[in-house]
């Protein structure tokens, strides 16, 4: 289960939004892969309405930056343009986390969106269901 907070949610959809009719990209770094925090909104490289790529120098220094900070990829996000919110099979390609959330946001309706999640394991498709928060509960000692 995808527990994340709707102001996570809501940048998720915001730059879905802005970036349509291409698609939109990013990563939510952690301290674990059940506990997003950090919104990064990546230039799909592509910018193309029906593929999305990070830009190589832009995912090194996300990467470096995360080992600095002890976080990892606890979302990766992206939008469907014309589609459900549904991962590809190029997008199942691409899966590289096996920890991480694969976030969808479907655009296709102007005022509507589908928000889903997944895990992607060795190219199996797995749906999660999403529970939205207003803030993650403190456990003793945080």
């Amino acid at each position: 289960m995808l527990v994340i907070r709707r102001d996570l949610v809501e940048a998720i959809v915001e730059h879905a939004r802005r970036d349509h009719p291409d698609e939109a990209c990013g990563v939510i770094a952690g301290p674990s892969a059940d506990r997003p925090e950090r919104f990064v909104p990546m230039l799909n490289a592509a910018r193309s309405p029906t593929f999305y790529e990070f830009e190589s120098g832009d995912l090194l220094r996300l990467y470096r930056e995360m080992d600095a900070k002890d976080e990892v990829p606890a979302v990766v996000y992206h939008s469907h343009t014309a589609t459900e919110a549904y991962p590809s099979r190029t997008d199942v390609s691409y899966a590289g986390e096996p920890e991480a959330h694969y976030v969808l946001v479907s655009t296709r309706e102007p005022d509507t969106h589908e928000f889903r999640s997944y895990r992607i394991v060795d190219g199996e498709i797995t749906e999660e269901p999403v529970t939205v928060v207003e803030s993650y509960e403190s456990s003793p000692g945080e």
